[in-house]
């Protein structure tokens, strides 16, 4: 099956050297391109891309307000995220509107077709050092920091619907397991693994891992420094 991908960056120049890239790439196709987050948002609706590959620094409407709109509108595309550096705040503020995943622009073309089909596939790529690392930089400060409310905030209530087993798988995830890895600590098969974050997924509404990471850390299960 093709990949269909959308580019939102305001650099032409940028924007022509990734669609080389991914054109290039055998099952991916870019159907479009956007030179700000408003374009990408009207974009992603009329063309309804698999994947966006989203500069989070724009004019006017910028990266991550695009992602809070397309997550908020329902649509299937999966947001991957370009950064020019690991601890960049709009990062946090992209996978806390609902990006998928980021990725560092100097990354290599290798490496950004694998992200294009890892997202694609329903999968989140996020590097959990580099994850632990934008929480103390960033949920720290307050943006959506865990505190003494947070069993009684909204990440938090998500997070008391799980049993003690899903807590418990949440948190491997969160530390960056993969289901075959989780399998192995808990002493279950993998597809076991999986309908468990399949459902934890559900039960806190979190489209993906990377967004089961952000209410982890918001709803207090995972903590700064721990």
């Amino acid at each position: 099956m093709t990949v269909r991908v959308l580019l939102a960056d305001d650099d032409a120049l940028l924007r022509a050297g990734v669609a080389v890239v991914l054109g290039t790439s055998d099952g991916i196709e870019v159907v479009g391109e956007a030179a700000d987050g408003l374009q990408a948002v009207a974009l992603c609706r009329s063309l309804t891309p698999d994947v966006v590959v989203m500069d989070v620094r724009m004019p006017g409407v910028d990266g991550i307000e695009a992602t809070r709109r397309i997550v908020a509108a329902g649509l299937p595309t999966r947001v991957l995220v370009l950064t020019t550096f690991h601890h960049d705040e709009y990062v946090w503020g992209a996978l806390r509107a609902g990006a998928s995943g980021f990725l560092l622009k100097r990354a290599s073309p290798e490496r950004l077709i694998d992200a294009v089909h890892l997202l694609a596939a329903g999968d989140a790529l996020l590097d959990p050092a580099v994850t632990r690392d934008l929480v103390e930089q960033f949920v720290g400060r307050g943006s959506g920091a865990p505190d003494a409310g947070a069993a009684t905030s909204v990440p938090g209530r998500r997070l008391a619907q799980l049993t003690e087993r899903e807590r418990e798988v949440l948190r491997l995830v969160a530390e960056g397991y993969s289901n075959s890895e989780i399998g192995d600590l808990l002493a279950i098969a993998e597809s076991t693994a999986k309908t468990h974050v399949k459902r934890i997924l559900t039960k806190i509404d979190a489209r993906d891992r990377a967004q089961a990471v952000v209410i982890a850390y918001q709803g207090g299960l995972m903590a700064p420094g721990a």
